[in-house]
């Protein structure tokens, strides 16, 4: 498999296949399925990303809308209430990258072009607007992470699935100008896929290297954990800490994550034995 090309976000080099890097999840919005929304409290928000910063994260993503089964979409006006003062803040107070977490072009212009937001996180990939997501990173020349949405899609196969659903994203990004070497793929764990999907996803994730783009996983307190091991979502540190584990061995790049500092542990751990380590000095 050849060497991935490393990208820069914001000031930070991402050199893929070094180490696993993880993204800390500040969700703006009250019904979080993992209930660690913040709803409109600004102040809280920002103390989150700057105690992740400290724990470790490498990224921060940043949503205003839940994507839980089931979820109440919020307008693109609201949205843009909630997102971008955190986002004003936590690029001036914390030297992360910043990722707006949406699906509308609305809301991710606004993050990216006037409180200056560094990536795209969109659950659609690129195929819920059009072309206008992939237009906007192709114009503001940011890194984007294309997800896979299963919901309301036939099922067939779990990685035929997903690397049709990413061959059409790739194919609208290249149609609108995005390079390739910007683009980081997740497979969607936990949208539109049921528990035993979700389990074969993690075993499978090696398959999707294929398509030579870096692998973000975001299997962080899902559903699937909890009915694993019938724990409700507060108490699923462990069950995450073993699919982030299993997930680095098969190939993840990024590990999108609520629990920054026991997951960075896992992490550094896990990549040891992966991917190899010497002792200092």
């Amino acid at each position: 498999m050849a060497v991935l090309a490393p990208i820069t976000i914001r000031d930070r080099l991402f050199v893929w296949g070094s180490r696993t890097y993880v993204m800390g999840v500040i969700n703006i919005s009250p019904d979080s399925f993992s209930g660690d929304g913040l709803g409109r409290d600004v102040d809280a928000a920002v103390e989150q990303g700057r105690r992740f910063e400290e724990e470790g994260a490498d990224i921060l993503d940043v949503g205003g809308e839940s994507t839980r089964p089931g979820f109440e979409p919020v307008s693109a006006a609201e949205e843009i209430e909630l997102v971008v003062p955190v986002i004003r803040r936590l690029v001036r107070e914390t030297s992360l990258p910043i990722s707006i977490d949406t699906y509308k072009v609305e809301v991710a212009e606004r993050a990216l072009k006037e409180v200056g937001a560094h990536m795209i996180n969109d659950i659609w990939g690129f195929r819920q607007d059009g072309e206008k997501m992939a237009l906007l990173a192709a114009e503001t020349g940011v890194p984007a992470v294309i997800m896979h949405n299963q919901r309301g899609r036939p099922f067939h196969d779990i990685v035929g699935d997903l690397l049709a659903g990413f061959r059409e994203s790739l194919r609208i990004a290249r149609q609108a100008g995005v390079p390739e070497e910007r683009l980081i793929i997740d497979p969607g764990f936990g949208f539109g896929w049921d528990a035993q999907q979700n389990l074969e996803m993690l075993r499978r994730l090696g398959e999707l290297r294929v398509l030579g783009r870096p692998i973000l996983i975001g299997s962080s307190r899902k559903s699937t954990i909890g009915k694993v091991l019938e724990l409700p979502d507060h108490e699923r540190l462990e069950g995450t800490a073993a699919t982030v584990a299993i997930a680095i061995a098969n190939g993840a790049d990024i590990v999108r994550v609520h629990d920054v500092k026991a997951m960075v542990r896992v992490a550094r751990m896990t990549d040891a034995i992966v991917r190899g380590w010497r002792p200092a000095g």
